[in-house]
């Protein structure tokens, strides 16, 4: 069985970064070991949440790690609070990611919709795209794309801004790299990546939905290295992450309770096995 370790935060209350991570992965046949960087009542989205920052914590775990010899077949990192965090992972990456046979995942969760989130700054987001650097996969959404690379944001495009996008990402230094959230028709959206070594561009679309739900990107990231873990070649398990997510967001529409902080994934894992 292959193990993945993912480094993000626990919201207690929200479906997302770990509370998605932990299951989605487990329900694809793949170990996920857990590294928790804060942990959270209830997401950022909410009125008010506590926080409990576990900065100091990461070291320790990761020695207790390395005592016991432990190993990982994959490192997937999410949502990391601080400049200090994403320091650490470096150094976590040097330490369990080395080998051609690892796969270093980097989901730069730090902007959507043409900003940064609160809490971060552009002191942040360099520092961020230092960590992409050292990654083998990188799946930013367009603002962060658009912020790593120096690039003007645009609500409105067409593919050849897309492509434009792609390749500042791909110069960032990861072998694989992928634009999520990419609508390159009317009613479309989905993915745009591209594998340097092979020299591999591959385009996905699915039919666009009119919600947004916090945690899908999560959802997508979840999903997708759980496939790679789970034999897929990085195509199909983006092709599966997309119809999943979208699958996922249709079924928490139709619920007439439907949470507003997260979409209904418990409900669709079954699905999402299926898919195997």
């Amino acid at each position: 069985m292959k193990r993945i370790l993912t480094v993000q935060d626990i919201s207690c209350l929200g479906k997302c970064s770990i509370t998605i991570a932990l299951p989605v992965i487990s329900a694809l046949g793949v170990e996920c070991v857990i590294l928790p960087t804060a942990v959270l009542s209830n997401h950022t989205l909410f009125k008010s949440f506590t926080v409990k920052d576990l900065t100091d914590q990461i070291e320790p775990i990761c020695e207790k790690w390395q005592d016991e010899g432990v190993e990982f077949d994959a490192i997937y990192t999410g949502y990391l609070g601080s400049i200090e965090q994403i320091d650490m992972m470096k150094d976590l990456f040097r330490k369990f990611g080395g080998g051609e046979d690892k796969l270093i995942f980097v989901d730069p969760v730090m902007a959507d919709r043409g900003k940064l989130y609160p809490a971060f700054d552009m002191a942040y987001a360099r520092k961020n795209t230092e960590l992409c650097s050292c990654a083998d996969m990188i799946v930013p959404n367009i603002t962060e794309a658009c912020i790593m690379t120096d690039t003007e944001y645009r609500e409105e495009y067409d593919e050849a801004y897309i492509k434009e996008l792609l390749s500042k990402v791909v110069n960032l230094g990861a072998r694989i790299s992928v634009l999520t959230g990419i609508s390159l028709s009317e009613g479309k959206t989905g993915i745009m990546g591209y594998d340097k070594k092979k020299d591999e561009l591959y385009v996905y679309q699915n039919d666009k939905i009119g919600a947004m739900f916090h945690g899908t990107g999560d959802l997508f990231s979840s999903t997708a290295i759980g496939e790679m873990m789970h034999g897929k070649d990085w195509k199909d398990a983006m092709r599966i992450a997309a119809d999943y997510t979208a699958h996922t967001i249709k079924v928490t529409m139709n619920d007439p309770k439907k949470p507003w902080y997260g979409v209904n994934f418990e409900e669709t894992i079954p699905a999402l096995v299926a898919m195997e």
